[in-house]
C-alpha cells in the first residue's frame, strides 16, 4: 500500500505549537492550495484548505521558521481522524501527517532573500573566475582521485 502526499501552498495562519500531556511537541496548521483551474462562473481561482499536523522536531521546525502567508511544501501521509462532537455526532476529519517540510519561497521573515546554509561551500561573492580562456590549469600527479 502507498499513502504519500505532497502539497505546496501558503499558510492561512501562524502555526500553533502545543504539547501533549507527556511533553511531545505537536503543531497544527492549514495550507491553502490553489487549484489548477478557475471557476467558470466567476473566473476566479479556487483553493483547497488542507489541515496538517507535525510532531516532535518537525513541529518545532515549522513553528520556528514559518508564519502566515509563507509558501510551504508539505510531504507526508493522508490520515483520517474519527471523533465525536459536543452534540454526540460522529465526525471524520482528514489531515496530512507531515513527515518533511520545505520552504516554498525565498523570502525569510517577510523581507530580503533567504539563503540556506552553505555547509562549507564558498560563498558566491568570493568566487573569482579563472584567468584568460575561462579554464584553470590542473596539475596532474599521476594518480586518479577514485
Amino acid at each position: 500500500m502507498l499513502n504519500h502526499i505532497v502539497i505546496m501552498g501558503r499558510l492561512t495562519r501562524d502555526p500553533e505549537l502545543r504539547r501533549t500531556q507527556s511533553g511531545t511537541p505537536v503543531c497544527t496548521f492549514t495550507v491553502a492550495v490553489d487549484r489548477d483551474f478557475q471557476s467558470k462562473e466567476s473566473q476566479e481561482k479556487q483553493a483547497d484548505f488542507i489541515d496538517c499536523v507535525a510532531w516532535r522536531s518537525t513541529a518545532e521546525f515549522v513553528c520556528k521558521y514559518f508564519t502566515k502567508g509563507r509558501m510551504i511544501v508539505v510531504d507526508g501521509s493522508l490520515q483520517s481522524r474519527k471523533w465525536t462532537d459536543k452534540n454526540g455526532q460522529n465526525r471524520v476529519s482528514w489531515e496530512i501527517q507531515a513527515n518533511n517540510l520545505y520552504f516554498g519561497d525565498s523570502k525569510h521573515d517577510g523581507g530580503g532573500d533567504y539563503r540556506a546554509p552553505s555547509y562549507g561551500a564558498p560563498a558566491a561573492d568570493s568566487y573569482t573566475a579563472p584567468a584568460e580562456g575561462g579554464f584553470a590549469e590542473i596539475e596532474e600527479d599521476g594518480e586518479l582521485p577514485f
